[in-house]
């Protein structure tokens, strides 16, 4: 079944590739209709921004749920009841493996976690204007936490991203987008549309509901990544604890 599915796929990527346009001819119209009309209508920069947050955010909405409900499953399968005293154990015990790490990779880990938490902020803010936005921000943003871990201050990482709060931000993120989708609907009848001062074009508080989407995807994005690395953590520190048992 395997071979016969896997050549089935095989050929039919074969035809879809060989009725490809060629490289750099572009059929149009819809990138030229955007790119005419972004900067005027949305006063958006980025016009890739301007499509996922706006001209096909009800779109987006869908792949971001989609992020929030794999990352809910994740945890539901790989949760179960741990007590306060055995977790904080279990953390020690991973500040103390990640303890053995040498001196140049703590202090570089150290050094660029809290850059990189400013810099994924920023990209989830200027999206509007420049590529990013809050699914790539967001992203930036929870490697700060990676970091942490990798410098060995796993119990200072717990503390900081208690699990209560991960799931908080995750689902405010989450729910954000829907809120600023229902305010247009409230107030003109239109799911999503953008009905926030546009302000001036290049400025960093301009597009409208396309910041504050963004500024929402990246707040889920960044809290869902976190907390499915701190339940993988906490997973694999409690299977290494019961081998030891």
């Amino acid at each position: 079944m395997f071979y016969m599915s896997a050549l089935a796929f095989a050929a039919f990527f074969v035809w879809g590739m060989l009725r490809l346009p060629a490289f750099g001819y572009y059929q149009g119209p819809y990138g030229d209709v955007i790119n005419s009309f972004v900067v005027f209508e949305r006063h958006a920069t980025d016009a890739v921004t301007a499509i996922n947050f706006d001209y096909r955010g009800v779109d987006t909405v869908g792949e971001e749920f989609i992020l929030f409900a794999s990352v809910t499953g994740v945890a539901l399968l790989l949760r179960e009841r741990r007590d306060e005293s055995a977790s904080e154990e279990r953390a020690r015990v991973a500040e103390g493996r990640a303890g053995q790490t040498s001196s140049g990779v703590k202090v570089l880990a150290l050094a660029v976690a809290a850059p990189s938490a400013l810099y994924g902020w920023y990209i989830v803010s200027h999206g509007q204007l420049s590529p990013g936005g809050g699914f790539q921000g967001g992203v930036i943003m929870a490697s700060a936490a990676i970091f942490l871990y990798v410098s060995g201050e796993y119990l200072a990482l717990r503390h900081m991203n208690p699990i209560s709060l991960l799931e908080l931000a995750d689902a405010a993120g989450a729910g954000g987008y829907v809120v600023v989708g229902l305010a247009g609907l409230i107030a003109s009848g239109t799911f999503l549309l953008n009905v926030l001062p546009l302000g001036t074009t290049g400025e960093v508080d301009s597009s409208g509901t396309i910041l504050a989407i963004s500024i929402a995807v990246g707040l889920e994005v960044a809290a869902a990544f976190v907390l499915l690395m701190m339940e993988f953590l906490e997973q694999t520190l409690e299977i290494r604890q019961r081998r030891r048992v």
